[in-house]
């Protein structure tokens, strides 16, 4: 929800900082280059810990860092902020994964991370109009206080609630990092997964930073209206995911990748293109492209998780988020870049963003077919 929360804040940060667009992605992007590199560290030396304490110093530090962006006093220090809170967001999220990856067969993984990906949505369709409700009400930074705070408390459910995952130590034989590396680098299949990952990333998130921007600026909504964007696209992938993470294990997942994908470009193309417009028909766009834009996710994450196995998966998986970070970042930095302020306020070159990110997620699809599944899953 943290990461969520910046999207829809961006055109009262560009107001109330009197920044422009590319600037505004700056703020995306920090948080995208830190994780790249807390992960890219972490692919080193994860897995010597069990899951449980890395999580906690993951999670803890991510609390804190959430909690000051909540009271920064300028552009310039939130920037700061968020790039410390992204050096312990890309370690929780490589460790989410591979927990998931280590407790459930690659059978059954579909329908874990189709859970996971609800998750997300559930924080969108709750939290994310809740964080912005408080923004309206109170000032913006009470999102990061009221997330901050939130997380503080749930850290000690993981301390004293969360069992300890540890079965990846005990065929574990330490390594020198070099040696890490190059036995990421040597390997076809994991080089093949994480360039999907990368790939998919880069395609997926060029349109996500002006999507809040570009509804209230071009297609006419209010800015107390983006709060039932993220409702009903949130509320709607609630279900569908877990459903499509059963697609996934049913029916394969290439297959169910391919055909997610494929559908998942009209509401990016409709989103991109569209002008002034009624709220029904800005949210009947904005959901599917929820539902179709987390569900696209699914069953390639299906397919990466098992592309290594336990004895190396942190390690993997961490990899795995440094490049995924790198790819937010670019993407962020590539959709500032393009995307303009013109006459009256409104975002200019959005459509040639559309465009870019379905010819990038069709390259997603030729690199996924080169995935097999490793011992072990």
């Amino acid at each position: 929800m943290d990461a969520m929360i910046m999207m829809p804040l961006g055109d009262i940060f560009m107001d109330l900082f009197s920044i422009n667009p590319a600037q505004f992605s700056y703020l995306v992007s920090a948080y995208a280059f830190a994780a790249f590199t807390s992960s890219l560290i972490a692919t080193f030396f994860i897995d010597r810990f069990d899951r449980r304490s890395a999580l906690l110093f993951a999670y803890g530090g991510f609390a804190v860092g959430t909690l000051f962006c909540g009271i920064a006093p300028s552009y310039f220090f939130l920037l700061v902020i968020r790039f410390i809170t992204g050096l312990f967001g890309g370690i929780m999220g490589a460790l989410v994964l591979a927990i998931v990856s280590d407790v459930f067969i690659y059978e059954r993984r579909g329908r874990a991370i189709g859970i996971i990906m609800a998750g997300f949505s559930a924080a969108a369709a709750l939290g994310v109009p809740l964080g912005l409700y408080l923004a309206d009400v109170f000032s913006w930074n009470a999102p990061f206080l009221f997330i901050g705070t939130l997380g503080m408390l749930l850290l000690s459910t993981i301390a004293f609630r969360f069992p300890k995952i540890d079965g990846h130590l005990r065929d574990f034989k330490v390594v020198r990092p070099m040696q890490v590396l190059r036995n990421i680098i040597t390997d076809a299949n994991q080089l093949n997964a994480l360039a999907l990952g990368m790939v998919l990333v880069l395609g997926h998130f060029l349109i996500i930073p002006f999507v809040a921007p570009f509804m209230t600026r071009n297609v006419g909504f209010l800015q107390s209206q983006i709060t039932w964007v993220y409702f009903f696209g949130g509320i709607l992938t609630v279900f569908t995911a877990p459903l499509i993470g059963r697609i996934t294990d049913r029916f394969r997942p290439y297959p169910t990748f391919i055909v997610v994908m494929v559908l998942s470009f009209i509401p990016v193309i409709w989103i991109t293109q569209m002008g002034p417009s009624s709220l029904v028909i800005g949210l009947v766009a904005t959901s599917l492209f929820f539902v179709l834009g987390s569900g696209r996710m699914i069953a390639p994450q299906t397919m990466i998780t098992a592309a290594v196995g336990p004895d190396s998966r942190g390690s993997f998986m961490s990899m795995k988020s440094a490049l995924q970070q790198l790819s937010i970042a670019l993407a962020s930095f590539l959709s500032g870049a393009i995307v303009v302020i013109g006459e009256g306020g409104k975002l200019v070159h959005y459509d040639i963003v559309g465009f870019l990110s379905v010819f990038i997620c069709m390259g997603a699809l030729l690199v996924g077919q080169r995935l097999k599944v490793a011992d072990g899953n």
